[in-house]
């Protein structure tokens, strides 16, 4: 209790001092906080779109392949047994050529699944927006195609696509060819799904390609626990000759590391607005052990130990760091959490002054044309801007904005604990 003057005064010096650099630092730290939380935010949004959909779609958690197709419920039920392992999907996949009303011809991938794949498989079905149609393959004929690779072959609900196989040979009689009707047509919001994917029922696919191998796609609860689901399922599989077992870690190495590499080269980029405001707290600090040398003197005169003295510009530097990241991260939460509203605002703020620019323009005969749009359809393949916020994030960012202010202060105090009073007091 005796030493609240420390903290007392510290507050004295931050609210009741003339100078305008605590206000500036605090500004500094919370809009370095807001940043750095709304562009990870959507950072986030768009990353973990892309790995979602890779592995909730395309590659599954862990595959297992290179099996006796005669085994599959043997090997699917040993899969399920294991602890962690929510699904386990059956599925085929090969290269083919789709031709569509147009007959315009586009290189696609087949996906062969079963007719209760959405039924197993939960979470892919809530990656798969259905812009027309919906997930029926019941009838051997149906197919599901990407949005985008059905507007390239000009194609709607109820019109007729053919598949050409590209590797192995044709299995059916006429030896030519595979025509589908349309049932639906989907989107993942990943391009690359969306322009050329398509599912047929997978003894359809099985009809068409006879040499391709069936393949089992298992999600679990945590994909993040795929090394131990892949010790276990080498056990209990140990007996299957030839089986392959791989994990999403696997296959999508090089891209989720890019993707890791991006975001931390981001996160360094940005963190430097807090060596920025870190320095400029560090020089403000010292210019106020500077102007406080005769305060500093009678603290110590009237019994202050140099620590004492020291962690009253400490504090400071503390109520500026806490202050500061406390209001960025209100401020960045509540952007983040309404990230398109946000941008709307800032889209019809920009327009505003570009229709204002036409109009005087327009005047001076030289009129402009436009509009501005951060992420313009145009350019970016979303319908809105994707935002995620992640706990131990943004934890993270609140500790960093936190801990430069109070690092800061914690270097300028340096030269107050070295003030002897005497030396001070000695002309007062």
């Amino acid at each position: 209790m005796k030493r609240l003057w420390v903290l007392f005064v510290a507050s004295r010096y931050i609210f009741k001092g003339r100078s305008s650099s605590p206000v500036l630092a605090i500004l500094g730290i919370a809009v370095g906080v807001l940043a750095l939380i709304v562009i990870i935010a959507v950072m986030n949004g768009f990353q973990l779109g892309f790995i979602e959909s890779i592995l909730e779609v395309s590659s599954y958690h862990l595959r297992v392949e290179s099996f006796d197709q005669d085994k599959i419920d043997e090997i699917r039920a040993v899969m399920l047994g294991i602890p962690g392992v929510k699904a386990a999907v059956p599925f085929k996949e090969y290269q083919a050529i789709a031709r569509g009303r147009r007959l315009s011809q586009q290189a696609v991938l087949v996906r062969g699944v079963g007719e209760n794949t959405l039924e197993i498989d939960k979470v892919m079905a809530g990656k798969l927006d259905f812009e027309e149609g919906s997930f029926d393959i019941s009838n051997k004929n149906n197919a599901l195609l990407g949005s985008e690779l059905a507007h390239r072959l000009g194609l709607s609900i109820g019109d007729e696509i053919t598949v050409f196989s590209l590797t192995g040979l044709l299995s059916q009689e006429d030896g030519s060819s595979f025509n589908g009707i349309v049932t639906g047509i989907f989107r993942t919001g990943y391009y690359e799904y969306d322009c050329s994917w398509a599912f047929l029922n997978i003894e359809n696919a099985s009809f068409l390609q006879n040499e391709c191998d069936l393949k089992l796609g298992i999600k679990l609860a945590n994909r993040f626990m795929d090394k131990t689901a892949l010790e276990q399922a080498r056990k209990k599989l140990s007996s299957y000759e030839g089986i392959k077992l791989s994990s999403w870690r696997d296959y999508n190495r090089s891209f989720f590391g890019a993707l890791r590499t991006e975001k931390l080269f981001m996160f360094i980029l940005v963190g430097l607005i807090f060596i920025v405001v870190g320095l400029n707290i560090f020089q403000a600090q010292r210019r106020s052990v500077l102007q406080r040398r005769e305060e500093i003197g009678l603290l110590r005169a009237v019994g202050g130990t140099q620590t004492e003295v020291r962690f009253v510009f400490v504090f400071d530097g503390a109520i500026i760091g806490l202050t500061g990241a406390f209001i960025g991260l209100i401020i960045g939460l509540a952007v983040a959490l309404n990230i398109s509203g946000f941008f709307t605002l800032v889209e019809n703020i920009i327009n505003l002054f570009i229709n204002i620019i036409n109009i005087l323009a327009g005047r001076l005969g030289t009129a402009m044309t436009g509009s501005f749009a951060v992420f313009s359809p145009a350019v970016f393949y979303i319908k809105e801007i994707p935002s995620r916020i992640l706990p131990h994030e943004v934890v993270l960012i609140f500790m960093f904005g936190f801990l430069s202010a109070l690092a800061a202060a914690w270097f300028a105090s340096r030269k107050a604990s070295k003030i002897q009073p005497a030396e001070v007091l000695r002309y007062e």
